[in-house]
């Protein structure tokens, strides 16, 4: 196992505890590191798997802080690319709770990934002895140059027959480098171009119907009303249209309030043309997390991602209801974790796996 993760991470900057910004500045905010990809490998290295992360940072201080914590976690971080252009982008994270959502203001404009040209990155480098690419929507929505090395990357990894696993994290705010283009529109009319070089596609219900025009039928995830034959109905659609995907991934959440919310997950299988989902109860029966006192919910799905890739490149672990419910019991454990990386081992994800999720003390 190597897997290769390609995208941008920025220092995330958070008021203590429930605080909102305008409570804590002037004052005191909490930095740490984070960004969709970089949450992915560090989840695969720290559950014993292989990975590097590779991106364009400006060559200064906070980059060497940040690859410093990268290798601390067993993260190869010889692929990151330092350039004297561009700089350090930086994310603003508020907590929700209950009735009050969370909030995440970006202030990465002008980064040094969205600027670095494709030729400046050494591909025969960067996947060599790769066994797995990873990359996310949010590397193209940051420039027209991130959209472009962001194509080059997926051509080049389907060149050497290395498995691309793709997450579509759409992000409104972040679709605007094409003057008159909707968010909406640019997003689907680049992916749609990218999709075809991929084999594993992950999504939320949201990235679906934004990103692909794709709606999960009488399903409200607000008023906490799943119809899970519509997610079965979402996942078809998607392969028909690329049938180059073997795998669709879909994250289940129902948000019955900031604090609480129910979490569990579908894999719909391409060659088979079935779905499972995650977790069951005795009967079978889909009996998603009850989650409550949520700590950090940023990050969750980048930890279900990590933790899929890892479990199909780990063969007592790649069977797909397997695969499936470590990545749920892995991401369901993130929500208990502050900051953008999940720390949680995989002896701890195979205990909540299998039925060892009440909090114990572990002595």
């Amino acid at each position: 196992m190597r897997v290769v993760t390609f995208g941008e991470v920025m220092l995330r900057m958070m008021p203590p505890g429930w605080l909102r910004i305008s409570q804590s500045l002037p004052g005191t905010l909490d930095a740490t590191f984070g960004g969709a990809e970089v949450n992915v490998a560090v989840s695969i290295s720290r559950q014993g798997g292989q990975s590097a992360y590779c991106t364009s940072l400006p060559d200064n201080p906070l980059t060497d802080a940040f690859v410093a914590q990268l290798m601390s976690f067993g993260v190869d971080s010889s692929l990151i690319q330092r350039t004297p252009e561009g700089r350090f982008g930086i994310y603003f994270v508020e907590n929700g709770a209950n009735q009050r959502g969370g909030t995440v203001t970006y202030d990465r404009s002008g980064s040094s990934i969205a600027l670095t040209p494709a030729s400046a990155y050494p591909w025969d480098t960067i996947l060599d002895g790769a066994s797995w690419f990873h990359i996310t929507g949010i590397t193209p929505s940051l420039s027209r140059i991130a959209s472009d090395v962001s194509m080059i990357s997926v051509k080049e990894a389907t060149r050497r027959k290395i498995p691309v696993s793709c997450d579509l994290n759409f992000r409104k705010k972040l679709w605007t480098w094409e003057p008159g283009t909707k968010p909406a529109a640019l997003a689907r009319k680049t992916m749609e171009q990218l999709l075809p070089h991929v084999q594993v596609l992950i999504a939320n219900e949201e990235d679906a119907e934004q990103v692909l025009g794709i709606h999960a039928a009488e399903t409200n995830v607000d008023a906490g009303e799943l119809n899970l034959a519509g997610y079965q109905h979402v996942a078809k659609q998607i392969v028909e249209r690329f049938p180059n995907i073997r795998q669709v991934a879909i994250t289940l959440r129902e948000s019955i309030s900031a604090s609480h919310n129910n979490w569990g997950a579908m894999l719909f299988d391409a060659e088979k043309g079935q779905a499972i989902f995650a977790p069951t109860d005795a009967e079978g029966n889909y009996s998603p997390y009850e989650i409550h006192n949520i700590v950090d919910r940023v990050g969750a799905g980048d930890s279900f991602a990590g933790a899929l890739i890892f479990a199909l490149q780990s063969p007592e672990l790649s069977d797909s209801k397997t695969a499936l419910n470590y990545a749920v019991a892995a991401s369901c454990l993130k929500h208990s974790i502050l900051g953008d990386f999940n720390d949680a081992t995989r002896s701890e994800i195979e205990a909540l796996m299998n039925g060892g999720g009440r909090g114990r003390v572990n002595r």
